[in-house]
């Protein structure tokens, strides 16, 4: 990332697509202890009226942490990797996804502000998720950055 800034609400994010792969859909489903058939089964997705197997609600946050360094963001700033907090996330989805899709992110930070007396750091990203063009989800995050403060 090649972008100098003192605040993060200076960043637009390169964007980046992802194809959505049906095998690790059925991994994440196995270590997150879904046995939902409609998430490993295509037949069964298929029976539920989804073209392919769908995500669950959390995973394109996962899809999202793929784009190239993640956490560049916090280097152009100067702050430390190693202070890193997550502090929330939130999804709005507006049409589904399956296995097979291919997927376009578009991250921008939207706002950068401190707490407890500048100890705290906080960086609000928002991504847009397109499918063929159109917006299929809005993905908002918080990192949290732990500051020195001068006494």
């Amino acid at each position: 990332m090649s972008v100098r800034a003192q605040s993060a609400r200076e960043i637009e994010l390169p964007r980046f697509t992802v194809t959505v792969d049906r095998e690790e859909l059925r991994r994440f489903a196995r270590a997150t202890g879904d046995d939902d058939p409609r998430s490993i089964d295509v037949e069964a997705a298929a029976a539920a009226g989804h073209r392919d197997l769908p995500l669950p609600s959390t995973y394109l946050f996962s899809l999202e942490l793929r784009r190239p360094d993640p956490y560049a963001v916090l280097d152009v700033l100067g702050l430390d990797r190693g202070q890193m907090l997550h502090g929330e996330q939130s999804f709005t989805y507006l049409a589904t996804c399956v296995a097979g899709d291919t997927l376009t992110f578009s991250p921008r930070m939207t706002d950068d502000y401190v707490r407890k007396g500048g100890a705290l750091r906080f960086l609000e990203r928002e991504t847009t998720v397109e499918r063929d063009g159109g917006t299929v989800a809005v993905l908002r995050n918080v990192l949290v950055v732990r500051q020195a403060v001068s006494a």
